[in-house]
């Protein structure tokens, strides 16, 4: 009879230095992969930002994309060169000291000590968080061309974020880009479509009397309709959803504060 013989004690510990050596490996897999991960999530950013500013052709065509490979670079470069990201307290709008490279929305919202239980949640996020990074896209002359602005909003099934990007009046929207969502393929997800996001540049987000505006409407826009934008067909809770955000998010619990006060420097140029 052989004097190896298993018993439950050897079969537990066994499967505990398998599990034991399996977390070691996960653990440094996940510490070995945290720089690229971060570095992918910022490209990321970036990226999105240039598209809604109206550069990432611009970033896509340059010499440097020659080379195989260099795109990443190509993109960086533009937004370095174009992009400057001023933090900003929400509430009174102005432009406070803030590490914009690190900064994390999402984090901060989850922490009660960093954000806001909201009264009127028309944007449906529960917390907002007390501070923002805004982005200020320069033209070649150093004068500002875009403004672009996160933003976040519930859709069908989850949270949608993104960036609308905002003429020098901070009025006239360049483009409405989506980046992180989970709505339905053919439906909700179509905000991913081109064609319907060439639907925003000029439309208008405030009116005469300075309240916003801006309408998803079901059943398309009226010609001549500056502040209208058709609805998404069949997908009547994410166009609402699109709709709850921009009014939260350009109204006095977002940017309203920001935009009220830099307006009229901004639309010279001059914002700093």
């Amino acid at each position: 009879m052989s004097s190896n013989k298993e018993t439950p004690i050897k079969t537990i510990g066994f499967v505990f230095l398998v599990c034991l050596v399996c977390a070691a490996l996960v653990s440094v897999a996940a510490i070995s992969l945290k720089p690229l991960q971060q570095a992918n999530k910022l490209l990321d950013k970036q990226t999105k930002i240039l598209e809604a500013s109206g550069l990432l052709t611009l970033a896509l065509k340059t010499e440097n994309i020659k080379a195989s490979g260099s795109e990443p670079k190509s993109i960086v470069a533009t937004f370095e060169k174009y992009v400057e990201a001023k933090m900003i307290d929400l509430d009174s709008g102005k432009i406070i000291e803030g590490n914009t490279d690190i900064f994390d929305e999402r984090a901060d919202a989850r922490n009660a000590a960093k954000s806001s239980k909201l009264t009127n949640d028309t944007a449906g996020i529960n917390r907002r968080a007390n501070n923002a990074v805004v982005y200020l896209v320069n033209n070649e002359q150093g004068q500002l061309n875009t403004l672009v602005l996160p933003i976040v909003g519930s859709g069908l099934w989850d949270l949608m974020y993104g960036y609308i990007g905002l003429a020098p009046d901070l009025n006239t929207v360049r483009s409405l880009i989506y980046s992180d969502l989970k709505e339905t393929p053919g439906l909700g997800a179509e905000v991913l479509n081109p064609k319907w996001k060439a639907l925003w540049p000029g439309k208008k987000i405030y009116n005469d009397s300075g309240e916003v505006a801006i309408n998803v409407i079901k059943g398309g826009a009226k010609a001549g309709d500056v502040h209208g934008v058709d609805a998404l067909s069949g997908a009547t809770l994410t166009s609402n959803g699109v709709q709850n955000t921009l009014h939260f998010w350009l109204g006095e619990q977002g940017y309203g504060p920001f935009i009220t006060k830099y307006r009229s420097v901004a639309s010279e140029g001059e914002m700093n």
